[in-house]
């Protein structure tokens, strides 16, 4: 991937592969990681992979076709326009709330105490109190949104519009690129995540494959 930041080039960097997962038919995101698994959408389940190895350890049975959030002991999936509160341990739903994009969601993340939540076309993403749903800020992007993730007080989104891929670094007041990687072509990032840490793990819509992407290190020329 291509690394773009206070609009300059940088110098190309190989995107980093931990995973290649999901050999099931459809991936519709991946978002969520809960200090051991990768959890990814396929539609009708939530699927929880192996970072290191590849391989789905177990699935739950709910309608899962948007982004995974996870607050340190709960799963949040959007599904069928309403993001449902998961028990991970017995697949149990513990409590449902309105998604705002109404059926154009698109990523979920949880940071703040809040759910922050991408509407795909209307190219935003949502603060959204996680009790009741209502939207507490909301912030514009200039491309789709595909995934959203935060991670050391950082937000970034996916965005998979036209031929273009790429992971971008966004102010949380403003909604001002302060960074950009550009995905390789014939990627498509479907979803987004990150273990806490220097890796990112995205969904690639083009081709069902879970990838993990290395996070800028910042401050290094």
């Amino acid at each position: 991937c291509r690394r773009t930041q206070a609009g300059r080039n940088r110098k190309r960097r190989p995107q980093n592969r931990y995973a290649m997962a999901d050999r099931q038919s459809r991936l519709d995101t991946v978002a969520s990681f809960d200090g051991k698994h990768v959890w990814f959408a396929t539609g009708e389940r939530l699927n929880a992979l192996d970072p290191e190895s590849g391989q789905v350890l177990r699935s739950l049975d709910v309608a899962a076709d948007a982004g995974t959030a996870f607050d340190g002991e709960y799963l949040f999936q959007i599904g069928d326009a309403v993001i449902r509160k998961i028990d991970p341990k017995t697949g149990e739903v513990i409590a449902t709330i309105p998604a705002p994009g109404g059926g154009g969601d698109s990523g979920l993340a949880w940071a703040e105490g809040s759910l922050w939540v991408g509407q795909h076309r209307g190219r935003k993403i949502h603060q959204v109190d996680p009790e009741t749903g209502e939207v507490l800020r909301t912030i514009e992007s200039d491309r789709f949104v595909t995934g959203v993730t935060w991670v050391d007080g950082e937000l970034w989104h996916g965005t998979w519009e036209d031929s273009g891929s790429d992971l971008r670094r966004i102010g949380p007041e403003t909604g001002e690129v302060l960074e950009r990687l550009d995905m390789p072509p014939g990627t498509g990032v479907s979803g987004l995540g990150s273990d806490g840490g220097d890796r990112f793990f995205c969904g690639d819509g083009s081709n069902g494959k879970v990838r993990a992407v290395r996070r800028p290190r910042h401050g290094l020329k």
